[in-house]
């Protein structure tokens, strides 16, 4: 079965196409936004890909453009444009928030990832009774909308399992391993799938040990997100009390990528973390 990637690769790509056109035509962005009548930062998420675009608004672009009717890229265009105004696979689970809705988006259309996490295991190795667990504790008065968000969760896991796969790297805090999230029973299934999520070719992962002691992502849970050459750059997305933040800038993904090298280096090989995982699941019978 091929792995459903949704929206976002059609719409980075429309928006690319539509800014070296414009950009070719010695249009500036104010000038389009005034011809459409919207205002600016409408057409920087445009061409950024951030948002989808009206069959209206793309017909108008490409005319001020000078893009002909029969022109090959005009065509290409339009298809872009009706890919990208598709409603993402997620849409089925109901309502999301912008946040969330933006990095299901973003994760469908990557090609690979490399996760930290500090307190949980991450969302795409849960097993539905650990997911179940941690739902329930957030939302404890709203039994549909935890097990709404448990399906969607599970859904995520196709993209480990179906073509094209996700290369998946994920290092872990060994606190991970050791909070009982659900009880003995259901973290000790939820080890033995780590276990068993690791032997995949597709899958990494690593346990940061306690006696490393302090390392750079005390701080907080991350991600880097790599997508198809030529498609878009990489992005982080970082965990916060304060908030998510998506980093997109050169500077930025220079730095989170030097951060998660550190923690690569400074966890345990894939074989010593394999034993560490199931010894702790022996714990725990």
């Amino acid at each position: 079965m091929p792995r459903a990637s949704g929206p976002t690769i059609a719409r980075w790509q429309l928006g690319r196409q539509v800014k070296a056109l414009r950009e070719g035509a010695k249009i500036s962005q104010l000038q389009i936004a005034e011809v459409l009548g919207c205002s600016e930062s409408k057409i920087y998420k445009i061409e950024a890909g951030d948002v989808g675009i009206n069959r209206g608004d793309l017909i108008v672009m490409l005319d001020r453009y000078g893009i002909a009717s029969d022109d090959l890229q005009r065509e290409t265009a339009f298809e872009l444009q009706k890919q990208g105004k598709q409603r993402g696979w997620w849409a089925q689970y109901g309502a999301l928030s912008n946040v969330y809705s933006m990095y299901v988006g973003l994760e469908s259309a990557a090609t690979e990832i490399k996760d930290f996490e500090l307190a949980v295991v991450p969302g795409l190795l849960q097993t539905e009774d650990y997911a179940r667990a941690i739902q329930t504790a957030a939302l404890p008065d709203q039994p549909a909308e935890a097990e709404r968000r448990v399906d969607l969760r599970i859904a995520r896991q196709a993209c480990l399992t179906e073509e094209p796969t996700l290369n998946f790297w994920a290092v872990v805090d060994e606190a991970v391993l050791r909070r009982r999230t659900g009880g003995n029973e259901v973290m000790r299934t939820q080890l033995h799938h780590l276990i068993e999520m690791g032997k995949r070719p597709n899958v990494t992962i690593q346990v940061l040990p306690f006696t490393e002691g302090w390392h750079p992502g005390t701080s907080g849970s991350f991600s880097i997100l790599e997508f198809p050459d030529g498609v878009h750059s990489p992005v982080a997305y970082i965990e916060s009390p304060a908030g998510d933040v998506y980093l997109e800038r050169e500077d930025d993904i220079r730095r989170v990528t030097l951060t998660y090298t550190h923690l690569q280096t400074a966890a345990l090989s894939t074989s010593k973390s394999r034993e560490l995982i199931a010894a702790t699941a022996r714990d725990l019978a």
